[in-house]
């Protein structure tokens, strides 16, 4: 009984987000540019909730919430590096927003293509794209696993479960594309805060009389969980810097993220929202308030385990009606950001691989592979989710340590005077190897520093040393006018 109430309520709370979706594309003709960028006119309130849904996952109603109760105070970096990005983006974002006007950019690696003057060099950023976004889509299955088994009081099968609700909200982006993804953002960010408000204020206050209560139990039991390491130290001083700059840095990077750039209706609105998406960060701080309950109340989980943490205890403790909504603002938290990203993994295939080839001649042909590439993706992740065993934060870090590489050739793709596309594409093959070896030799922080950011430097000087020794082989084009 206690099962059916929770889920009831998660999949009555699913159906109705979704539901909003589809309303608002309604009669909408989909051609490329409506399906993959909203048609260039989505306003302030709806991208702002757009970029901030890329952040503010299940990753945010999780993940963090785990950090805090695994390994403390290095969650402080999950805190800081969206408000580094925001600041970043201020002044990146707009002149990116202008030449994808006046160019026509639907996808990230057409920026490449048009400032480098390389397909190639497109090709290669799409499938970076796509390969990095499959353990982002993971993350999502990850979190929405823990949800459901959790709401099902084990009573179901969450791998049935989890298929069922991540192929519908596949269907929907089929169908709906980013608009739709967009305003059922407004169900989901609402659902998501009064989710956190519960997990981070009310939570405390039942167990401990209030947050601040919570951290004085924390420090008494655990005197340097809120302090960090030295400099070399795992996860120390020094990791949080450098994945703090690293993350930070390819925050926009991301296709999704360069998408929600492009659909923004004028530059003005990324400024103001670039202003005002630090204030989503208090989110952040209730979700570390929910995960410090967590450890003083159901202590002893290791690992993954942790990113059940605060979830446990609402079950635990609370009625099956509580667990529901809680689990559904989790489970739009996993879904609807997925939405974006199997858009954007798609999308990048379908325009820069399919598309820019002569694959899909015409714009009826591009849109029709795109959503066929939407399944395509959501198949690949939902393979890559049945095999990956690591925590919601491990996933982010992945893909992060891949995306950051584009980061030198975005930057140096808006100003007037830019490198050989060869060079970027030495850069970013540069940073991937060292990557790789990275993870099969199963490399640990390099003096504490992110191995992420070990390899973007690496990228740097590859990059500036084929720029300087390589002659140009074409004029380059002019920047793009307003």
């Amino acid at each position: 009984m206690n099962a059916t109430i929770a889920l009831g309520i998660v999949a009555v709370v699913v159906v109705a987000t979704i539901a909003l979706g589809l309303s608002a594309v309604r009669g909408v003709k989909m051609d490329p540019q409506e399906f993959i960028v909203g048609g260039r006119r989505i306003g302030a309130f709806l991208l702002w909730l757009l970029l901030a849904g890329e952040i503010y996952t299940t990753f945010t109603f999780l993940g963090a919430a785990g950090w805090a109760y695994t390994r403390g105070a290095p969650a402080y970096y999950i805190l800081c590096y969206g408000t580094v990005a925001y600041a970043i983006s201020f002044f990146l974002a707009p002149p990116i927003h202008r030449l994808a006007r006046s160019r026509g950019y639907l996808t990230g690696p057409d920026f490449f293509v048009d400032r480098y003057g390389s397909k190639l060099l497109g090709a290669l950023v799409a499938l970076l794209g796509f390969l990095m976004l499959v353990p982002y889509v993971t993350l999502q299955l990850t979190g929405l696993q823990i949800l459901l088994q959790i709401a099902g009081y084990g009573a179901f099968n969450s791998l049935a479960a989890v298929g069922i609700g991540f192929f519908v909200v596949a269907i929907f982006t089929y169908v709906a594309g980013l608009r739709g993804t967009a305003f059922a953002s407004v169900a989901k960010d609402l659902l998501v805060l009064l989710g956190v408000l519960f997990a981070g204020v009310l939570l405390p206050i039942h167990f401990f009389g209030s947050p601040a209560g919570a951290l004085d139990h924390v420090i008494a039991d655990h005197p340097n969980w809120l302090t960090l390491a030295g400099p070399t130290a795992p996860n120390g001083i020094t990791w949080v810097i450098t994945t703090t700059i690293l993350t930070g840095c390819g925050f926009f990077m991301w296709p999704q993220s360069m998408a929600a750039i492009y659909s923004a209706r004028s530059e003005d609105t990324l400024r103001r929202n670039a202003v005002f998406l630090p204030f989503y960060q208090v989110m952040l701080l209730l979700v570390f308030f929910a995960g410090f309950t967590a450890l003083e109340v159901l202590p002893g989980l290791k690992g993954p385990a942790g990113d059940q943490s605060f979830m446990l205890v609402v079950a635990k403790y609370y009625s099956p009606w509580v667990v529901g909504f809680v689990a559904a603002a989790g489970t739009l938290a996993a879904l609807i950001p997925a939405s974006g990203q199997l858009l954007a993994a798609a999308s990048i295939v379908g325009k820069n691989v399919f598309a820019d080839y002569g694959v899909t001649p015409d714009a009826a042909a591009q849109t029709r592979m795109t959503r066929i590439l939407v399944l395509v993706v959501a198949l690949l992740a939902f393979g890559f989710w049945a095999l990956a065993k690591t925590s919601l934060v491990g996933l982010l870090l992945i893909g992060y340590n891949g995306i950051a590489q584009l980061v030198p050739g975005v930057v140096l793709g808006v100003t007037a005077r830019r490198p050989q596309a060869v060079a970027v594409g030495g850069g970013i093959v540069t940073g991937l190897i060292l990557l790789i070896y990275f993870a099969a030799a199963g490399t640990p922080p390099i003096l504490g520093v992110n191995t992420g950011l070990i390899a973007l430097a690496a990228n740097i000087v590859v990059m500036a040393l084929l720029w300087a020794v390589l002659p140009r082989t074409a004029p380059e084009p002019a920047p793009a006018t307003a």
